[in-house]
């Protein structure tokens, strides 16, 4: 039987309580039930393998296609989904808690917003708006009563802004506006971590890894790992290697490390009959 969205999001919250766990990124309805098939325990959306996935560049997605994308992976997976937001797909707060509200109905159990305007001259909001957008996504969350948890990203390392004093204060600002779970996406070395946990005063800090193993992100207190585009990048290098193999040598050698029909068949098999 189907895991109702308040369970999920309960089983989310209490995730974040204690150790390290990995937060995997499926794009497609297929990535989402596999990955549950192999064990993890949550889910997150990445806005940049749905891209890619309808041959679009990431961030020009829309807000309906979203919306629909999340419904697709919460109604094929019995395990909590934290929805990639972007950043609400709106400036203003009150668009943002509106649009908000739109996807916790689609049954997510997480859901980030950054603090990144898309706008490379001023790539970051100004940090008063930046605030009360956090603070007017945490009350569209509270008006559901879902449980829904809120993760708030401040972007500034990945989007040309990498000033760590800067991220440390919108992180604590962010805390205190009502943000459950902390996140700086595009940190990297071990001292930027540590300030970051610090800054978090004991709230979940989300790591999007570039290579450190869960163990060592674990030992610097990050309580939840994500991969962000990676699976789907590491998908779409494998496929591209393989068609070009095809048509610059006429040889199909890439196949041999193809997933067995069979196998796939089971997995899917499996998933339809629960």
């Amino acid at each position: 039987m189907p895991v109702s969205t308040s369970d999920k999001c309960a089983a989310f919250r209490r995730l974040h309580d204690s150790g390290c766990f990995v937060i995997p990124n499926p794009w497609d309805a297929g990535s989402a039930v596999i990955l549950q098939s192999l064990g993890f325990k949550a889910l997150a959306s990445t806005s940049a393998g749905m891209a890619w996935s309808m041959a679009k560049p990431d961030n020009k997605v829309e807000l309906a296609e979203v919306l629909a994308h999340l419904k697709t992976l919460t109604s094929v997976t019995d395990i909590p989904v934290n929805a990639d937001f972007e950043n609400g797909f709106a400036d203003e707060p009150d668009r943002v808690a509106g649009n908000v509200a739109k996807a916790v109905e689609a049954g997510i159990a997480g859901l980030s917003i950054e603090d990144s305007t898309g706008n490379t001259e001023a790539p970051l909001y100004d940090f008063d708006l930046a605030v009360a957008r956090i603070k007017a996504a945490r009350a569209a969350i509270d008006k559901t009563g879902g449980g829904v948890l809120l993760t708030a990203r401040s972007e500034g390392f990945i989007a040309g802004r990498p000033d760590l004093a800067e991220t440390t204060r919108r992180l604590k600002a962010y805390a205190a506006a009502g943000a459950d779970v902390l996140y700086a996406p595009g940190i990297r070395e071990d001292a930027q971590i540590t300030a970051v946990v610090q800054a978090a005063a004991g709230k979940p800090v989300n790591m999007l890894t570039t290579g450190q193993s869960v163990a060592h992100l674990a030992g610097l207190g990050i309580r939840r790992v994500s991969v962000g585009g990676s699976l789907a990048r590491s998908a779409w290098g494998e496929f591209i290697r393989a068609a070009k193999e095809i048509g610059a040598e006429g040889t199909f050698e890439h196949f041999k490390q193809a997933t067995p029909s069979s196998e796939l068949n089971r997995l899917f098999g499996a998933h339809m009959k629960r």
